[in-house]
């Protein structure tokens, strides 16, 4: 069974929850998988602010908990939406904690299931990263990608304090106004494309929850936008039902 951890935040396990529908092959409805969505977003602490040192609690310990009540109500495979969460510092205790408790739980990894599925297109060698500066500065995509062979483009000061302010900003940012995005944090997302495409950038990973919401296309600017929660949630499928997975479409 699919099991998601949630509050980080709690769009991105909504969106996840749809894509793995939208991926599954069926017939009828009876034929979608399960799928456990467990959303406690009190109890994890910011992934950003510990890893910019702003804030003492490890939020691994709290995720690692969560994934351990996921896997009591019959998960055999778990995901969490967050890029930052990913980051060494946190995931890999999230895991030890996991080996602590005897968990034979499958964790996935979103940006190492990103790098690879990207490598798999082919020819897509110089790979755009929109990130938040905690992500970017954490060298996550930049380090998965190097392992496959691929180049991270990546904002310059500039432009990652255009994609911050589109991201964080109180009046018009993603995370204040998200339902829908404002029409100023689109722009901006879809001028840092055309900014990466201009840096060499074949194609575009939207590396942030954020982007997913102000950017429901399949490309921008001619490029093409790798949404890193539908290679998720095609991950989690192949993972309990490899057979029930659409056929990939561009």
């Amino acid at each position: 069974m699919i099991g998601i951890v949630g509050g980080v935040g709690p769009l991105a396990a909504l969106d996840i929850a749809t894509k793995v529908i939208e991926e599954t092959r069926v017939e009828k409805e009876q034929d979608h998988l399960p799928i456990l969505l467990y959303s406690q977003p009190q109890l994890i602490s910011d992934r950003a602010a510990y890893l910019l040192g702003k804030g003492d609690e490890n939020p691994a310990y709290a995720i690692a908990s969560n994934i351990l009540e996921l896997e009591k109500e019959g998960a055999t495979v778990v995901a969490m939406p967050c890029h930052a969460a990913h980051a060494p510092r946190i995931f890999e205790v999230v895991q030890e904690e996991l080996d602590k408790a005897g968990s034979r739980i499958r964790l996935l990894h979103l940006v190492e299931e990103t790098a690879h599925f990207i490598k798999q297109e082919g020819d897509l060698i110089q790979v755009g990263v929109l990130a938040s500066t905690v992500t970017k500065n954490t060298g996550l995509y930049r380090n998965s990608l190097a392992k496959h062979d691929l180049q991270a483009v990546e904002a310059d000061e500039q432009l990652q304090e255009k994609i911050e302010a589109a991201i964080a900003d109180p009046t018009y940012g993603i995370k204040a106004v998200s339902a829908p995005v404002s029409n100023r944090a689109r722009q901006e997302i879809i001028n840092a494309v055309t900014e990466l495409k201009k840096a060499g950038a074949q194609s575009i990973i939207l590396g942030g929850t954020e982007f997913n919401l102000a950017l429901h296309e399949k490309e921008s600017d001619g490029l093409p936008l790798f949404d890193p929660n539908r290679i998720l949630a095609r991950a989690l499928i192949r993972e309990v039902a490899a057979h029930k997975l659409r056929d990939l479409t561009r």
